[in-house]
């Protein structure tokens, strides 16, 4: 247990004791923490739970957080990330009211095909990423951040009224199903069993709605956070612990919580809202350029184009990078400096890799420090220590593509 807290600290979690709670449709608040449908099964299985972004989720279990890190990287393991906000989009104009809050080309994707992309505001700034899939059921299918639940629902719901106003037809409903990833080298195999789908026809960013281990309704996508093979299975509540139960009768299978998620995102360089991207950061300043559609790029039709596009032709004033050291590990809100000793910008997130056994951490420093090869200095405890700027992702993604 005493790991498993100065995890917490390090991450920013908090323990909580928690009052009883009867269903995920309420409100969040200082006193009623949500709880997914897997909470129950989560203290069944020794899961350390703690506060994060409004719910009660685990941080680990028995297992040490660098043992679930490696098993996920080597055979696979359970994620509950059910406090994702989860949506449809509806009606005949449900591509243009996604295409007026966000900057993809939701238009050219393929039936069941999707795509990561950005809520932006008239700044420029990135209000959320997001994932956009076209079901070949006649919605958009979209997964957002828990901790942006108030503030997405609210742009979504708000922009649904403007367009219905004008006589659209759209409209929007909130998918209240859980949300299990399963994540690792050897996930498509596990699922495989308990799915009557061949899964080799289902390629990163695809999604596909069918039966697992017993459970019908459940869309499978192929994706997830960690930078290996896996799916995110939206899975109707009540099936939930059932689906998990199944998965978990496979030794290849063991449960990962928040920690390990947290480290195996920042190998892969993927960022999380609010440390590493926020309103105050445009996508090309993120390093997430390539989330622009070409064609939406020339209409400049998105929130905050007149900024963002301008950019992608000069230099930026700074820019995600990513950072490699060895001795003390660099965190988030870590001083940056030129070799001369000048601080020209701050750590946004940073660990230990397990895979690695190097430090690596992302940050933002000015355009002409942004290139791989940098030298840098770190502020660790007051203490300055030598960095590199590094290419991302720092240890190789792994997921499926058919060639």
């Amino acid at each position: 247990m005493r790991q498993a807290v100065s995890m917490v600290a390090r991450l920013g979690f908090r323990l909580q004791a928690l009052p009883s709670v009867l269903g995920r449709q309420l409100s969040c608040t200082q006193d009623v923490l949500c709880r997914t449908p897997l909470y129950d099964f989560h203290l069944a299985h020794s899961g350390k739970m703690v506060e994060f972004a409004g719910w009660s989720l685990p941080v680990q279990y028995q297992d040490s957080h660098i043992d679930s890190h490696l098993h996920t990287r080597q055979h696979c393991s359970l994620f509950d990330v059910s406090h994702m906000l989860q949506t449809k989009i509806l009606g005949s104009d449900r591509v243009k009211l996604m295409e007026s809050i966000v900057v993809g080309d939701i238009a050219e994707l393929k039936p069941n095909q999707g795509t990561l992309s950005l809520f932006t505001n008239e700044a420029g700034g990135i209000l959320d990423d997001l994932i956009v899939t076209n079901t070949s059921e006649g919605y958009l299918y979209v997964v957002s951040n828990a901790g942006c639940w108030d503030k997405d629902l609210a742009l979504m719901q708000n922009k649904v009224k403007e367009l219905q106003n004008r006589g659209s037809d759209v409209g929007l409903e909130v998918v209240d199903n859980a949300l299990l990833a399963l994540q690792g080298p050897t996930a498509a195999q596990v699922l495989q069993a308990g799915v009557a789908d061949d899964l080799r026809k289902l390629p990163f960013m695809t999604s596909a709605v069918m039966e697992v281990f017993g459970v019908s309704g459940c869309r499978v996508t192929r994706c997830g956070y960690t930078g290996e093979d896996g799916v995110e299975i939206s899975v109707p509540a009540a099936g939930a612990v059932h689906l998990a139960t199944a998965l978990l009768e496979n030794p290849e299978v063991k449960l990962a919580g928040l920690a390990a998620r947290d480290s195996l995102r920042l190998e892969a360089g993927l960022c999380l809202y609010g440390k590493d991207i926020d309103e105050h950061t445009t996508p090309v300043e993120g390093s997430l350029s390539w989330t622009l559609g070409k064609r939406r790029r020339a209409a400049m039709d998105f929130p905050g184009a007149k900024v963002i596009v301008p950019q992608l032709k000069g230099k930026v004033q700074q820019k995600r990078v990513g950072l490699m050291c060895e001795g003390a590990p660099m965190r988030a809100h870590s001083p940056i400096l030129s070799m001369e000793g000048t601080v020209i910008g701050t750590v946004t997130s940073g660990c230990p890799s397990p895979c690695l056994k190097k430090n690596v951490a992302m940050g933002y420093v000015p355009y002409e420090y942004s290139r791989p090869g940098t030298l840098l200095l770190i502020e660790v405890r007051r203490k300055q220590q030598m960095a590199v700027v590094s290419k991302m992702p720092f240890v190789p993604t792994n997921y499926y593509t058919l060639k």
